[in-house]
């Protein structure tokens, strides 16, 4: 009954006024009001401040600057080996596998297309299918800045507009379609084993996704899908900043098929952390 209630309640918020005033308290500068609120997530979610840049409330202007901050050099060993595919973030696997005839399974008999995650034309979405996909979800908890999976050159962006509804593992499980009928940006990367999608799920409460070859995208919020401009931060290596969320969220990759394996070792919850390998180039 509660997760009947709580479903109910996602279709009902406000989700873009909601995430409004989130994004205004999250940059407040008053130090008593910051510093209580680091301490209060930082406590709650169990953040690890030790692998922090800094470890100091004082260093971080406001509430959003804490949680994107960096990581301590280090901390995140990138495997350089060139025939593995990272993981570009810190989370949890949500769902990974192979693209079913153009479907992407999300949970419990859910799953959704291609073409509508990416809303693109069927030419493109047919390029995915057969491949390979892992959706990740990074909760409060996580380092919140994402990087480039293999060496890549970003040659296009497209904003979507959508709902914000939660991406917890709950909403997963009880809102059909729920990553392709929320907001997101969709990044193609061109690589050595062809274009990967790089799609930033965008989420309640998750005000701001920002990216390093197009700057701030949200807010403004999608009226319509729309290409975004690149700048000339389009060539990354692996292990390279992509950008940042604010707050939870995932990230979903999908790949070409028949050019890497995800690894055997990912599964549902499975914990994963920037750098590891999550797959294999076939050669």
């Amino acid at each position: 009954m509660k997760r009947k209630i709580y479903t109910w309640l996602q279709y009902i918020l406000p989700h873009r006024f909601l995430s409004s005033i989130v994004h205004w308290l999250m940059r407040v500068e008053w130090k008593p009001l910051k510093n209580y609120i680091i301490n209060k997530i930082s406590k709650s979610y169990n953040v690890n401040m030790q692998e922090a840049a800094s470890a100091n409330l004082d260093d971080y202007k406001h509430f959003n600057a804490f949680f994107t901050r960096s990581l301590k050099k280090g901390v995140r060993e990138i495997d350089k080996d060139k025939n593995i595919i990272i993981s570009p973030v810190d989370g949890a696997i949500s769902q990974c596998g192979k693209i079913e005839q153009g479907r992407i399974f999300q949970a419990k008999g859910f799953d959704f297309s291609v073409q509508e995650l990416l809303a693109c034309d069927e030419n493109i979405a047919q390029s995915y299918y057969d491949g390979q996909f892992a959706t990740i979800y990074l909760s409060p908890k996580d380092y919140h800045r994402m990087h480039a999976p293999i060496d890549c050159e970003v040659t296009k962006t497209v904003h979507i507009p959508g709902r914000l509804f939660s991406v917890a593992k709950w909403t997963a499980e009880s809102i059909p379609r729920l990553f392709a009928r929320n907001e997101r940006l969709v990044c193609y990367m061109k690589t050595e084993i062809g274009t990967i999608a790089y799609v930033l799920v965008g989420a309640i409460m998750v005000s701001s996704m920002e990216t390093v070859f197009n700057g701030l995208v949200t807010p403004p919020y999608a009226k319509k899908v729309q290409v975004v401009p690149l700048n000339e931060n389009t060539m990354l290596k692996k292990g390279e900043e992509v950008g940042r969320f604010n707050m939870g969220s995932t990230v979903i990759l999908l790949l070409p098929p028949n050019v890497a394996q995800l690894d055997e070792s990912l599964i549902e919850n499975t914990i994963v952390k920037l750098g590891e390998k999550i797959a294999t180039i076939l050669q």
